[in-house]
């Protein structure tokens, strides 16, 4: 995951307000993770506990809302139908890794 989103911001995928806050709540994210998975000790677990939390709700509201409005950007093709939810929200399987070692280190 990591690996594709330097390439879009390499690349310049990244063209309103919203990728851009994407892109900024993965890397706070991925440096929590990096932090747990290092034993390395970031900031406060405070500020970990906040980011757990806003990282997880910006995931469910981006997977939600944005994700199919952004296809096109990604070089993904949009659907003439739109996405079931549930079909949406099995995308977010793929970070939970993510948010138990963020947890892990919050907590």
């Amino acid at each position: 995951m990591g690996t594709t989103a330097i390439w879009f911001l390499i690349k310049g995928k990244y063209k309103n307000n919203v990728t851009r806050l994407d892109f900024v709540f993965s890397i706070i994210t991925w440096l929590g993770l990096f932090g747990y998975v290092t034993e390395t000790e970031m900031l406060t677990p405070l500020v970990w506990k906040i980011v757990f939390v806003f990282g997880l709700l910006w995931d469910v509201i981006f997977t939600i809302f944005f994700t199919e409005r952004f296809a096109g950007d990604f070089g993904l093709e949009e659907e003439e139908e739109p996405m079931p939810l549930a079909a949406k929200l099995s995308g977010l399987i793929f970070v939970l890794p993510l948010y138990y070692g963020i947890f892990q280190y919050a907590f």
